[in-house]
């Protein structure tokens, strides 16, 4: 009988660290074939194009296939089960797969697509992993406030999102501990720990280093016991996010990237942007830079060298609540 695929899902919200242990994952495959679908929420996808210029040994651009345009709970049928039957119809198929949802994805609904007759037989989940930014917990971003929890109209989306992923989670990786003290890493692991399942266990990551045979050797079949896994959203006939929305902003050649980064940081603060990814162009730089924020945090390098006759122009993606001011954004921006 024929041993069925492993599949890990990485689940995890914007700007834990997904992309960043996906990535150490390829590059330490210990010669195995690994083949890697990435979802993200928007149009525009940045981590898919960031890993496919990866050039990482073994993982070509055809064992990277990127869904943009929306989130895998809710396109599994459309989207997802086409991408697995070509994957576990190759000639070679992969020796394992990793699934990176998108930061506002629900992890049971992907599990439950499993049972689909077309994949069930050849593949199975070996574990769901959720990458938790620590600092973001240990402040108390998807926590509710006893008066916001007292109001009768109670609803805060980041923190059902936030909540279901740890539910569904075999494993979690408490990452970004080099941002917190002490006495803020406990708070968060034991915010943590009360949303998990018996037996799951947190482990403490920087950068989402972790030993790989750890995160793709769990043996959990989780599509086999999805009763032990609740979902606040396991009543609701569809899920959506309208709470939720993205839009790119395009950018010129830039002259000083710290101006761009002032507007940025400005731009955050003003308005209710949950996440801020993308390229830039800077004049007179050889490379393509990267910017990446998660709330008033940003980081900014260099990926990789343009390439001849790549268009030197930049664009970013922003994500936020429901409702965003998307010319002022874009105008704050741009500058």
């Amino acid at each position: 009988m024929t041993r069925k695929i492993p599949a890990t899902v990485i689940t995890g919200f914007l700007g834990a660290g997904k992309s960043t242990l996906v990535r150490h994952l390829l590059e330490n495959n210990r010669g195995q074939r690994l083949a890697l679908i990435v979802n993200e929420f928007g149009d525009v996808g940045i981590d898919g194009d960031m890993l496919t210029t990866c050039d990482i040994e073994g993982c070509g651009k055809d064992d990277i296939i990127e869904l943009a345009n929306g989130c895998l709970c809710c396109t599994v049928a459309d989207e997802f089960l086409p991408v697995m039957q070509a994957l576990i119809e190759r000639d070679l198929p992969p020796d394992h797969i990793l699934i990176e949802t998108s930061g506002l994805a629900l992890p049971k609904p992907l599990v439950k697509a499993f049972h689909w007759p077309e994949i069930r037989s050849r593949v199975t989940v070996n574990g769901v992993v959720a990458v938790v930014d620590a600092e973001a917990t240990a402040a108390g971003r998807f926590t509710s406030t006893p008066e916001q929890m007292a109001r009768p109209d109670h609803d805060n989306p980041l923190e059902e999102v936030f909540d279901d992923q740890l539910l569904c989670a075999d494993m979690v990786l408490l990452n970004k501990t080099d941002l917190v003290d002490d006495i803020a890493l406990e708070k968060a692991r034991r915010r943590i720990e009360s949303k998990l399942r018996p037996g799951v266990k947190v482990i403490p990551t920087r950068h989402s280093i972790v030993d790989p045979v750890v995160v793709v050797g769990l043996d959990a079949a989780a599509e086999d016991d999805l009763d032990t896994r609740p979902s606040l959203h396991d009543s609701a006939t569809d899920h959506s996010h309208d709470d939720f929305e993205s839009f790119a902003v395009d950018l010129p050649e830039i002259a000083d990237p710290d101006a761009l980064i002032k507007r940025i940081s400005s731009a955050i603060a003003t308005h209710d942007i949950l996440r801020l990814k993308g390229f830039l162009a800077v004049q007179d730089k050889p490379a393509r830079a990267v910017v990446q924020a998660v709330g008033a945090r940003i980081d900014r390098w260099f990926d990789r060298p343009w390439r001849p006759g790549e268009a030197h122009a930049g664009q970013v993606v922003v994500i936020g609540g429901k409702g965003l001011d998307r010319a002022a954004i874009a105008a704050a921006i741009r500058g």
